[in-house]
């Protein structure tokens, strides 16, 4: 078995050259009642303000420059209140329910997308991944004796994977709890990942989100991460 201290990232300097076929994604999606309604808005209200700021630049590369700015702080002052609000709802502190969401999870990796890595927080979720591309505009959780009934279904890739993750890991979430109704929350942050650098950035970002928030001193300490550019050396 592989000891986690001897376990070494390569995301630092020795990132593979990586080059999905498609589109890799960086998603977060946390619990319902994570975070209060007035927190939510609070954080929305700032956000529309920096956006009505930025809509009158009229060099628009400028101002597709700004856009992606105001949207990455947005993404970080969320993020932030969520590992500091101490009132969250933090079922996925529970060891059993943090494996069902790691098992649920690996179980699409390699027939609908590529993992990279995640991390299970204990009110909210980040992965990295590249969807299959043979599964793009395909709902495969509608079938029936294997067949697929709708294969013409043009549904966003990262909704419909988000939809099947957060089903499955819902439903046997609730049967541990015992209880019943939404687990997570229904909106989601998706991000698309524009070259090897920006992965390199979010691979280190999501494994040092539980350093961040204080709950371990280093990433690999952390149970519920996980990273495919590891090695046992």
């Amino acid at each position: 078995m592989t000891r986690r201290d001897e376990i070494k990232i390569f995301y630092q300097r020795h990132l593979p050259h990586y080059q999905p076929p498609g589109c890799t994604f960086f998603v977060t999606f946390r619990l319902t009642g994570s975070l209060p309604l007035y927190v939510i808005q609070k954080l929305k209200n700032e956000h529309e303000a920096q956006l009505k700021l930025i809509s009158g630049i009229e060099d628009q590369k400028e101002k597709y420059r700004s856009y992606k700015e105001v949207q990455l702080n947005y993404f970080e002052k969320f993020d932030s209140v969520l590992d500091k609000y101490r009132k969250s709802v933090s079922w996925l502190k529970q060891p059993a329910l943090a494996e069902k969401v790691k098992e649920v999870i690996h179980f699409y990796d390699g027939n609908t997308y590529d993992l990279i890595a995640y991390t299970i927080m204990p009110n909210h979720v980040h992965m990295v991944f590249t969807p299959i591309e043979e599964n793009v505009g395909r709902d495969l959780s509608r079938q029936q004796n294997g067949v697929d009934m709708n294969v013409d279904l043009q549904m966003p890739i990262v909704t419909d994977i988000l939809r099947r993750l957060k089903g499955a890991t819902s439903r046997e979430c609730n049967k541990i709890l015992n209880r019943s109704g939404a687990f997570w929350q229904h909106e989601s942050y998706d991000h698309v990942v524009r070259d090897e650098d920006e992965l390199s950035r979010i691979i280190e970002y999501v494994l040092n989100n539980p350093v961040k928030a204080r709950l371990v001193d280093k990433w690999n300490d952390w149970k519920w991460s996980y990273c495919k550019f590891v090695s046992s050396n």
